[in-house]
């Protein structure tokens, strides 16, 4: 039978499920506003590493305070009747919308101030001592507009503490993560780069992990085979192309530093655009 009710709050709808947790929408009775509830089940030793993934997020949640961040309220736990924690929740500002990964080609100003937001969320993460860790498009929720918020902070990293176990999406992640283990701002510039790349051309960048052989793309490799951006989406502007290619290298040093360099180039080119529309299409966008 569907569940209708949890404590004071109305089950709306299911936003999503997973082998270990699912994603609820629910409506708290008492003044009607809606959040999303993360449910995560721990059912042995093995999926631990699930309970402490929703920790870290509402951890992490606590520490930031951007419109481009999704908000993270409060964190519980139930237990048997051993005292052993067999369900986590999570209680999350509920975004309507729908995530990147799922959204058509974006009109080129609408894409540019979408980025241009995401990547302030991105700056005021790091500022605040997180790294993502795990940027993509289905982490990233478009609203109305122009309004984006960057989702799931489960496998984050707290600058100055110890991360022992190093995850990620693999189409996304850096060179150096895959080979050293490494998260840092340049990682997490590397996937906003791979993240930008595929919603400009559709397409992925190659791939970094090891192949059958047990050995990842080298730099050269790497560059021969990562199409031009402007090659795959020839409306792309020279210099959000440049951008990207300059968020993908492959070396961490070439990257941009600091989150903030990309923001400034994708505020730039989203000022340039919007200039060029009228009020009403500004209004579409």
């Amino acid at each position: 039978m569907a569940i209708d009710k949890i404590g004071k709050f109305s089950v709306l709808a299911t936003l999503g499920a997973g082998a270990h947790s699912s994603i609820l929408r629910i409506r708290r009775e008492a003044d009607g506003r809606e959040y999303a509830l993360k449910l995560v089940s721990v059912d042995g030793n093995d999926e631990k590493k699930f309970l402490e993934q929703a920790k870290l997020e509402y951890r992490v949640g606590q520490m930031l305070d951007h419109p481009a961040l999704v908000k993270v309220y409060c964190f519980e736990t139930e237990s048997d009747w051993l005292f052993r924690v067999k369900k986590a929740k999570l209680l999350v500002e509920f975004v309507p919308g729908q995530t990147l990964d799922k959204v058509p080609l974006l009109k080129m100003a609408k894409l540019l101030r979408v980025l241009e937001k995401a990547a302030a969320g991105l700056v005021h993460m790091h500022k605040a001592g997180v790294v993502h860790a795990d940027l993509k498009p289905n982490n990233m929720m478009l609203g109305r507009g122009t309004n984006v918020k960057i989702l799931d902070y489960g496998l984050s990293w707290i600058k100055g503490e110890p991360k022992d176990r190093v995850q990620g999406t693999p189409e996304y992640m850096a060179p150096e993560t895959v080979q050293h283990k490494i998260i840092n701002e340049r990682t997490d510039i590397y996937n906003f780069g791979a993240t930008m790349y595929r919603l400009v051309t559709f397409k992925l960048p190659p791939p970094v992990l090891p192949g059958i052989e047990g050995m990842g793309p080298d730099e050269k490799m790497f560059t021969s085979q990562l199409k031009p951006v402007q090659s795959l989406n020839p409306i792309a502007p020279k210099e959000l192309s440049a951008l990207i290619h300059s968020c993908l290298n492959f070396n961490a040093h070439k990257r941009p530093e600091r989150m903030s360099q990309v923001q400034s180039v994708l505020d730039r080119l989203a000022e340039a655009y919007e200039a060029k529309l009228s009020p009403a299409e500004l209004e579409e966008e």
